[in-house]
């Protein structure tokens, strides 16, 4: 049996989940509403303040889905009730981040500002001018936006500089020895 699958899923207080004959799953809760239609070789049950993940059979792909589906759910209840956030740090003499409107503008060293536009359901915070926050209540697309915003300039190993995650650790590398 499944590690992760068996657990049950908890249901905070203001949070609904509905799962229809398609195993179409439909999460509300505070912050909004996600849905995702997951594999319907899982069975999904909602049972009073709880969301129980079982499978039918052991087989190999059925064992691989029933943790990834419970996961999903959970990431789903976690993130219409509380959201999800990713941090990342800008490191390098004269880059800058700042918002215009809903916009991100960064000045990471190219000869032009960079301006990404946010996705629907993600909004960006710039607490401070080296510092941008990407939030949002679907975990799979905060994380992509963070991970393109880090693409505009990846940290580098020499000297670090560039864009990177708050608790990223960047390995740094030697540079060039000289004569001998």
């Amino acid at each position: 049996m499944s590690r992760v699958g068996r657990l049950p899923i908890a249901l905070p207080q203001g949070v609904t989940v509905t799962v229809d004959g398609n195993n179409v799953v439909t999460a509300k809760g505070p912050k909004g509403t996600l849905t995702k239609e997951m594999s319907k070789l899982i069975n999904i049950k909602v049972e009073g303040n709880t969301v129980v993940v079982t499978r039918p059979n052991d087989e190999k792909e059925v064992r691989a889905l029933h943790g990834l589906t419970r996961a999903l759910i959970n990431n789903m209840v976690t993130g219409v009730n509380v959201g999800y956030q990713k941090n990342l740090e800008l490191v390098g003499v004269g880059y800058k981040a700042s918002k215009q409107g809903k916009n991100l503008v960064l000045n990471v060293g190219y000869s032009h500002p960079v301006e990404i536009k946010p996705e629907e359901g993600i909004e960006f915070e710039v607490p401070a001018a080296t510092q941008i926050i990407v939030k949002g209540i679907d975990k799979e697309v905060v994380g992509q936006v963070a991970a393109v915003v880090r693409d505009v300039r990846r940290p580098e190993p020499y000297k670090g500089k560039g864009i990177k995650y708050a608790n990223e650790v960047i390995r740094r590398k030697e540079g060039k020895t000289g004569k001998k």
